[in-house]
């Protein structure tokens, strides 16, 4: 969501921008009379307001989720009244308001309060809809709308709305590449470019990672378990008394192999071997020097 503040840092420095309305910016422009309910639907719809542009959509799967999420919220409540009552009804010293207390704090907790509320009929309790409030709640389900300053002739609602849907591949890059695969963080760093160097590498592997993540989309994998799967894949060397080693080539097994030909991998035919012993981890504690 971008404020009123950093658009008005955006055009001093001669930019524009596309941002999300958040709910009550959308009922003001409902009040204001600038958008009308029947203009959000599965297609894309555009309003414009002097310089101003508004894209709207109604996605009906968002709308069965939310509509979803109240309806298991309703009978988390639910069973809590069943279980009350029960325990009420076992135990006829217990006091009714320990466990209307209890349901009253489970729906401001499941926030549902504007609709929803619990009354106590002597010492039974129930659940009370309020299904002109739960209308009301449920009036915005799926609705979005995007708001720009940029002109027609730079780009069409269509291009508009996949320009703002395209962020969610930036905040899944940062995901990834800050507490997913990649765990940029912590970062056991001592300079300034050093940690710009650490974060570069970072950045390096997500673009692997970006690739990888499109030459298996077609075989039902994720990244995390394509490499974990190559992970197992490793030479082998052998040797006997007075005679030198020898290496082995790794052989993929069928899954290995689907996972390399996707991504246009092949296996060397023949391994260089140095002699050299690499070690791709240390212990911070013997690595640091005192400042």
């Amino acid at each position: 969501m971008i404020k009123s503040a950093q658009v008005e840092q955006l055009r001093e420095a001669d930019f524009h921008f596309i941002g999300a309305l958040t709910k009550p910016e959308i009922e003001g422009l409902l009040r204001r009379g600038v958008l009308q309910m029947e203009l959000f639907d599965e297609t894309l719809c555009e309003v414009r307001q002097g310089a101003l542009r508004y894209v709207l959509r109604r996605n009906p799967a968002r709308a069965d989720q939310m509509a979803e999420s109240r309806r298991d919220k309703k009978r988390s409540v639910e069973r809590l009244i069943e279980k009350k009552n029960l325990y009420l009804a076992e135990h006829p010293r217990a006091g009714a308001q320990a466990a209307l207390r209890a349901a009253r704090e489970r729906i401001a907790r499941l926030r549902i309060e504007g609709w929803a509320r619990v009354e106590a009929e002597g010492r039974a309790l129930r659940l009370v809809v309020d299904e002109a409030s739960l209308a009301e709640a449920s009036r915005l389900d799926g609705c979005y709308v995007l708001k720009t300053d940029l002109a027609p002739a730079a780009a069409d609602a269509e291009t508009i709305h996949d320009r703002y849907k395209d962020l969610a591949e930036v905040e899944r890059a940062f995901r990834t590449c800050k507490s997913a695969h990649l765990e940029v963080r912590p970062v056991y760093v001592r300079s300034e470019a050093h940690t710009r160097a650490h974060v570069l590498v970072v950045m390096l592997a997500y673009l692997i990672v970006r690739e990888l993540r499109k030459a298996w989309a077609t075989l039902d994998v994720t990244v995390e378990e394509g490499l974990d799967e190559l992970g197992s894949l490793s030479a082998i060397r052998m040797g006997l008394a007075n005679k030198p080693q020898t290496y082995c080539i790794p052989r993929p097994n069928p899954r290995q192999e689907r996972l390399l030909r996707a991504a246009q991998v092949r296996l060397p035919e023949a391994l260089p071997h140095l002699g050299a012993n690499v070690v791709t981890r240390h212990k911070l504690s013997s690595k640091r020097t005192n400042p």
